[in-house]
């Protein structure tokens, strides 16, 4: 079977998966037709980025027991499942089902189908990790504008913003599409698996030995700090996804109080398709930059670069500027994911790539509490001067792990 094949179909499978970065275009219809607050929406989406961590490190830690296949097939059927259940709660107005369907089920399912197939990928191409690994993850970034300039507007236009309905329909759509699929997916010949000891990110002496993932990964300085650099660049990212809309579309109006709600919510679908292909970009670039200028270089250029856009952010009320600034921090904030793999596999070699970028993957759930519930509580209680704070606080996690990141003696490749 082709390599490529197999990248085409983790691709897809991470496109579909990718559209619960669409999840701040349901902000606003939700808080209005169901009188919710922006706090308790925003968990909906804390929750799914939480329990996708945590099925990400399920699945890394399980992939090398039950093979790709079946953890794909499971997570494609959870995360339909997340969309049904979904539907069901807001049918029935329920805050409670929504957390535990959409949030719980359905971003466990997410989780154990992301990791698959971007560590399986790895594998194909233990000549061109970064390459490989951020098309794959390319996908997830470009899955939100996929939802919220077509998906989600066209459902919602057919059958008259009846909410449920929508939510049904996609999880039927998902479940149609996602576990044949994630049926495909399966691991390359041993052969192809090896890297060749001659070139320079062969494995290190850590990853011959006999494995145990808390001894050689988890517990160490090198992971902790890996850790806290990723946490830092999620975190700035993560909090324009969750409320990137409704923060543009009052930008919009402010400018031009004359314009429409429809109007309006087009701007925001706009900014979401547009920053989610940056998001998308970003994986695959940065993914790519790395196997050229290493891995570290590459974040150090992320962060440092962001927490200049942060500040400029803080001061302008343009909502061109402020949308230009958002597509750059999430074309970096895909880059952090586009990375990633790379990083972990350079650190901790070939054998432990699954179970380390699985563990690693928990800064996602970190940062999916922290980013959002930080913007919502402002936006709550705060709401006048809600983006110039939270943008301080985005510039500080940014200059927190540029100075980790600095102090990182050197990238392993």
């Amino acid at each position: 079977m082709s390599r490529w094949f197999m990248a085409s179909m983790g691709t897809a499978l991470q496109l579909c998966l990718g559209t619960v970065y669409a999840w701040s275009y349901f902000l606003n219809p939700l808080t209005q037709a169901y009188g919710w607050s922006n706090t308790q929406v925003a968990w909906v989406f804390s929750t799914t980025i939480v329990f996708l961590s945590l099925g990400a490190a399920l699945g890394g830690a399980k992939l090398p027991t039950y093979g790709p296949r079946k953890l794909a097939v499971l997570g494609s059927l959870l995360f339909a499942s997340g969309y049904m259940l979904g539907a069901l709660a807001l049918y029935f107005k329920s805050l409670g089902l929504l957390y535990l369907g959409y949030g719980v089920i359905g971003g466990t399912g997410i989780g154990l189908a992301y990791v698959t197939p971007v560590a399986t990928v790895a594998k194909w191409f233990p000549d061109k990790k970064g390459l490989a690994t951020g098309m794959v993850i390319m996908g997830f970034g470009l899955g939100a504008m996929i939802m919220s300039k077509v998906i989600a507007p066209l459902l919602l236009k057919m059958f008259d913003n009846n909410m449920p309905l929508v939510f049904a329909i996609l999880g039927l759509r998902f479940l149609l599409l996602t576990s044949p699929i994630a049926w495909t997916l399966q691991g390359p010949p041993e052969t192809l698996a090896q890297p060749d000891p001659a070139k320079p990110d062969a494995p290190s002496p850590a990853t011959v030995a006999e494995p145990s993932l808390l001894k050689t990964v988890l517990l160490t300085r090198q992971f902790a700090m890996m850790w806290l650099v990723m946490f830092c660049n999620t975190v700035a990212g993560i909090m324009f996804i969750s409320f990137q809309s409704p923060m543009i579309q009052e930008l919009w109006h402010r400018l031009d109080p004359g314009l429409s709600a429809q109007k309006l919510a087009s701007y925001g679908a706009t900014l979401i398709a547009v920053s989610a292909l940056c998001n998308g970009l970003g994986r695959f670039a940065w993914g790519s930059l790395s196997d050229h200028l290493g891995c570290v270089r590459v974040f150090q250029i992320m962060l440092g670069t962001q927490l200049g856009a942060f500040l400029v952010l803080g001061i302008v009320e343009s909502p061109w500027l402020f949308g230009v600034g958002v597509c750059y921090v999430l074309l970096c904030y895909g880059g952090g994911f586009g990375t990633l793999p790379s990083f972990v596999s350079n650190a901790f070699g070939a054998k432990m790539m699954a179970g380390a970028y699985g563990a690693m993957l928990s800064t996602w759930g970190a940062a999916g509490v922290v980013g959002p519930q930080v913007v919502a509580y402002l936006r709550d209680h705060h709401p006048d001067n809600a983006s110039a704070h939270a943008f301080k606080i985005g510039a500080a996690f940014l200059a927190i792990g540029l100075a980790v990141c600095s102090r990182r003696p050197s990238d392993r490749r």
